[in-house]
């Protein structure tokens, strides 16, 4: 009697054997479940879905099977590293814009991506991912979330607006948010530009009076 790996085929006289076996579609099947390769998974559908049209969607074990496994696993890690933003749009974004998979988890490439979708994405995303920074701060400081943009360190604070944390969304409107870019330094204020750049969030605000007015409100009210 044999006991053979689903994974290889390989075979094997004894069942301990076969226990202690390691191969790389078992090591593949073992990590399945961890959200970087479950975000590497969905981008390989995405990648997929977006460069064949109307085709049939692949599957896991052709996922494991594939010679770029790799490649998309290790992008789910690095999104779930740096907490990207919309990773499905992240995504659809490097296939849109033709870049090389395995540019795909440097920093510049994914500064390039965040600057182009803060400045399209919805108000609500905006404000729930901002409240939810806050709220992590409360956590750790024990002060009321109201409070982030006012107690919160402001290095710490450049971060957030500069991952997408806090958008200008916020930072525009509310009282809070005016008072950090009054008392932040030039080096910070030069750090951050790109992300809250006045001229175009002017015109955008402009644009989208009832958007803004529905921020501002929202904010004014919960005491920001």
């Amino acid at each position: 009697m044999s006991y053979t790996c689903q994974h290889c085929d390989r075979e094997f006289i004894k069942e301990t054997s076969l226990t202690v076996h390691s191969c790389e579609h078992k090591r593949r099947y073992m990590e399945r479940d961890e959200v970087g390769v479950q975000l590497g998974l969905q981008a390989y559908l995405k990648f997929y879905e977006l460069t064949q049209g109307g085709s049939k969607s692949k599957t896991w074990e052709q996922f494991v099977k594939s010679p770029y496994y790799r490649a998309f696993i290790k992008f789910g890690r690095y999104c779930q590293g740096i907490r990207a933003v919309n990773t499905t749009r992240f995504t659809e974004w490097l296939i849109k814009q033709n870049k090389k998979i395995d540019h795909w988890c440097r920093d510049a490439v994914y500064g390039e991506y965040l600057l182009d979708y803060l400045q399209v994405e919805s108000i609500t995303d905006a404000l729930t991912r901002a409240i939810e920074t806050a709220q992590d701060w409360q956590e750790e400081t024990g002060n009321p979330l109201r409070d982030y943009l006012r107690y919160g360190n402001d290095n710490a604070l450049c971060y957030a607006i500069t991952t997408g944390r806090v958008s200008a969304w916020v930072l525009y409107n509310c009282q809070s948010g005016k008072e950090f870019l009054t008392r932040i330094n030039q080096e910070q204020v030069a750090m951050i530009w790109p992300f809250i750049d006045a001229d175009f969030w002017g015109k955008k605000f402009k644009e989208y009076t009832d958007d803004t007015e529905y921020v501002n409100s929202i904010l004014r009210s919960t005491g920001w």
